[in-house]
């Protein structure tokens, strides 16, 4: 149970990171909140809340993701993540990653800072540690050419795609930095579907897949499905990701 825990908490943050954008893209302020839930069979439980906010701050983008365990799953395995992208907005390219994780009693800490030459994208990782009330600091070097983000900066790049023009299974494909290695990502249209919300409600969303690997090829995770909206927003409505039993779901509520 502690894996579905911590499992659901990472899939919400892969799937609302959805979006980078190109530099004539211009997001207003916004506040987007979501519920997890786990499924296996006839079992359907909501384990988690998450919520991802963008703000316009000078000539910069500040987002956040926030995800947390709900108080019945706490005693199981409780997670208290925090996710922070600083974007500039003149050429859309993100400044600087945070991620803070309180998971399972355990505390840890991922921050990056990007610079840029040409093509070039480096990426400066330091990784903090804390076992048994000692912190072990890493330094690591990350590097990649061409289309650069992390786990927030990345969706908002793609929200700024209008997937109708794209062809169904063209796949678009960037490189993301964590705080130890870097990571390809593709992702590609796979159709259109209507879904139903979880006040009742339907919407005509565009159904897009994403895959991850490593450098050598492997993959790093399981393919997630996500739908987003067809209006001009696009907004992530809905995430599925499976685990080794059941799956896990995120769904727009607010």
């Amino acid at each position: 149970m502690k894996g579905i825990i911590k499992t659901i908490i990472a899939g919400v943050c892969l799937f609302l990171a959805f979006g980078t954008a190109s530099a004539d893209t211009k997001f207003e302020d916004e506040t987007l909140k979501y519920v997890i839930t786990y499924k296996w069979g006839l079992i359907t439980k909501d384990s988690g809340d998450a919520t991802l906010s963008l703000k316009n701050q000078g000539s910069k983008y500040y987002i956040k993701l926030t995800g947390k365990t709900k108080p019945w799953a706490d005693g199981l395995f409780q997670v208290r993540d925090t996710l922070i992208s600083v974007m500039d907005k003149t050429q859309f390219r993100p400044l600087s990653y945070t991620k803070v994780a309180h998971e399972g009693g355990k505390y840890a800490k991922d921050v990056i800072e990007y610079s840029y030459s040409g093509k070039n994208v480096s990426g400066k990782a330091t990784k903090y540690r804390e076992k048994k009330g000692t912190t072990k600091t890493e330094n690591l070097e990350l590097s990649a050419s061409g289309d650069t983000f992390d786990m927030l900066s990345i969706f908002y790049w793609l929200r700024s795609i209008d997937p109708a023009s794209l062809p169904i299974g063209q796949k678009i494909t960037a490189t993301l930095f964590s705080g130890s290695h870097e990571e390809t990502v593709k992702i590609w249209k796979v159709g259109e579907d209507t879904i139903k919300l979880r006040d009742g409600s339907k919407r005509d969303a565009w159904h897009i897949r994403f895959t991850f690997t490593s450098k050598g090829g492997k993959k790093t995770s399981d393919d997630i499905d996500a739908w987003i909206s067809k209006d001009g927003k696009r907004i992530p409505l809905e995430i599925k990701g499976s685990l080794p039993l059941g799956h896990v779901c995120a769904y727009l509520i607010n």
